[in-house]
Formats: structure tokens, sequence, C-alpha cells
């Protein structure tokens, strides 16, 4: 097997940066009708805050219309939002939604005792909640408390309609991953769901254990190399080691190869052009010289929690990977996490402040990084504020 191997190559992180800004077109935005082919290259949209799910494909995306991803989600339902990488809410492509479903089966956390004890539940209690919660939104939309009205109606059981109420998103993740629930438009401020087999007029079942490869290949094809631990960590499976048997169980289509002294896994296909990585017009830090200005939760940070220090100028993991689970928006050049940025919108006024971590950029990056803070504002609709917090500001 290839990923039992020598090392197939030997490289370093300005490699990986390259390789990755490339793949995640963070070097060059895709055209606006290769929208749907963007979100389904990267693994899908992270949504636990809608706009930055948005703002993710603004980096991405040349012209791409600011309602242009709601309308994908609730008037073309080319997207869906669910529950899925790690229990956290994510877009992903309509056409390919029964793939990610049938990988996402294949992790069944709540059979465990340890997580139906947490939850107050037994197995057999979340199954008819489930099979409540498949019938109750067949060709329906139905809000949260409309949902756990129709399930305690459904089973005879109040109680266990009332734990729909209690936990947000908790009890509704085991049938998100059994593909019986996903987002469908909020009706005001209330979120509703639906069924996505009715909601998406048609479903295509996968072999689970052959989803979870083609899974497998994708996130490589994005965010390679990576290693056992950030495989495990992004799928949300406990242990390395189930990591490692998921990436090896690919064969001779992933190789083992080495970054600046730590064991990785790439697709072997993706070998010989990672070498080549990184040769074009040299930036700070090594890397080309693409400016972007990325969201909160932005499916490269996201890849990157493991060894963010090796894309930084320095001990700044904090600033970006803070407490309970928050990413902070991110200032990157040349694939390297470079500073922080926020925003801020007031009426007309958008306001963007500017954190790079080393002191002053250099004049090229800072042009750069003022260009995409308009392309923000225009995105918002508003005029920019530009305020930088370095010296020079």
């Amino acid at each position: 097997m290839a990923a039992t191997a020598a090392p197939a190559a030997k490289l370093g992180w300005d490699q990986v940066a390259a390789w990755r800004a490339a793949r995640h077109h963070l070097d060059e935005r895709a055209p606006a009708k290769a929208m749907l082919e963007v979100v389904a290259g990267i693994a899908g949209l992270h949504a636990q805050v809608m706009s930055s799910a948005e703002l993710t494909l603004e980096a991405r995306v040349e012209g791409l219309e600011p309602g242009a991803v709601r309308r994908a989600l609730w008037e073309e339902r080319s997207l869906v939002k669910t529950w899925a990488m790690r229990g956290t809410l994510h877009l992903l492509p309509a056409a390919e939604f029964p793939m990610w479903q049938a990988a996402r089966s294949t992790r069944r956390w709540w059979e465990t005792g340890s997580w139906q004890r947490g939850f107050g539940v037994t197995l057999d209690e979340l199954e008819r909640l489930n099979d409540a919660v498949a019938q109750a939104l067949d060709g329906q939309l139905l809000t949260r408390e409309e949902l756990a009205d129709r399930v305690g109606q459904l089973t005879r059981s109040k109680e266990l309609g009332g734990k729909l109420r209690e936990s947000w998103g908790a009890l509704l993740k085991p049938a998100a991953a059994l593909g019986l629930i996903c987002f469908a438009p909020s009706q005001g401020q209330q979120v509703r769901f639906t069924r996505p087999d009715t909601w998406l007029g048609g479903w295509t079942s996968h072999d689970p254990e052959e989803a979870m490869d083609q899974v497998t290949r994708r996130f490589l094809a994005a965010s390679g190399p990576v290693t056992r631990e950030d495989f495990a960590r992004w799928w949300g499976i406990p242990s390395p080691a189930q990591g490692r048997k998921l990436l090896e169980r690919l064969g001779d289509e992933v190789a083992r190869v080495e970054v600046e002294g730590a064991a990785a896994y790439a697709l072997a296909a993706d070998v010989t052009g990672l070498a080549k990585a990184g040769g074009r017009a040299r930036g700070a830090g090594g890397g080309s010289r693409t400016v972007r200005l990325l969201p909160a939760f932005d499916q490269y940070v996201v890849t990157a929690t493991s060894h963010a220090e090796r894309l930084m100028p320095g001990p700044y993991k904090p600033r970006v990977y803070r407490p309970q689970g928050w990413l902070s928006p991110v200032l990157l050049v040349g694939g390297r996490m470079e500073g922080v940025w926020r925003q801020e919108v007031k009426g007309q006024r958008v306001q963007v402040t500017v954190e790079p971590f080393a002191g002053p950029l250099p004049a090229w990056a800072r042009r750069a990084a003022e260009a995409e803070a308009e392309r923000l504002a225009a995105f918002a609709g508003g005029q920019l504020e530009l305020g930088w917090a370095d010296a020079e500001g």
C-alpha cells in the first residue's frame, strides 16, 4: 500500500499553502456559474453563521451576487443546509447530498451509552423519535415547536416531543445523519425543517462505505496533505487511528508524504503538483502574492486547525482559534494567515478593520487587502470605511 511505503515527497509548508490556496480557489476566483462546483470542491460551506458561508464563497467566486446563496438554498434548492461534519451546520450541494448523508451515516455516535446518558434518551426512544420526525416532515415544513408537537402526537409521548425543545439540535443530529431532516426556509425568525427526499424531489441511495471513501478523496483533493489527526478532527471521529484507517483504505490512491518532518497523506495523483507548488511570484513569507479576507469559520482555516502555527508568522493561533470553537476572520496572504480582521455594518457604512499579526504589511499586500475590503463593502451594499490596527494605521 502506497500509504505505508517511504514518503513519496518531502514538502515545505509554503508548498502546502500554495497548493491548498489554489485548490480552494483562493489564488484565482472561479466564475459565478461555477458556484456549486466550488462548494463541492471545498467539501461544503461551514454555516454556523450564514453570512460567513456567503463570504466563504465571495472569497472564491467572481461576481457572486449577494442573494445567490439564499436563492440556491430556498428557491432553486441546489444547496442543502444540514448538520454535517463534526455535527456543525454546513451547506452542501443538493446533487451530492445523498452521498454526504450516506457517509455521515457511518459515524453512529448516538449509539454509544455515554451519548444516550448525556441526553437522557435510550436507543429505543431515539429510534422512535427518528421515525416520528421522518413521518412528521414528509412533504411538510415545520418549525421546531410544530415538529416537537407532532413528534409527541405520533409517539404518544409528550416527553419525547418535549426533548426536542430541551437541547438545540442535539437530538435532531442523528436524524440528519440518517437523511431524515434538513433545514427549510425560515418563517419569520423561526427556523423550519423538512425532509430532504421530499424537499429535493428524489433520492439516489449510496453505499455508506463507498460514500465515505468518496468524501475522503474530496477532502484530500481540496485540503491535502493532511495528517491522520487533521482528517479525524475534520470528520469528527474520536481517534487518529480511525482517521488513518479511512485514509489508508484508499490503497494506492493515497500516498504518504512528509511536510517538514511531519508524516501526512495526499492523493497520489497530486504529489507531483504538490512538489511543484509555490513556484510563482513570491510575497511575504514565501507564498504567492494573492490576498484574501476570509470570513469566520472559513473551510481553509478549519482544515489548518491542528497545524495553524505552521501557516502563521508566529504564535498567533489563539487570535484565530478562539474559545468555544469560534474561528476569527483571517487575513490570508499567499496562503498564510498573516492577521485577522473584523467588519461592522452601520447603515450605509461598512467598517472593516484589518490587524496584521507581525506589523505593517508590504505595500503590495496592503493594496491588495484594501481592494478585498472594497469588495466586501460592495457585497454588503455599503460604503467602505477601512481601518488598520498597526503602526501605520
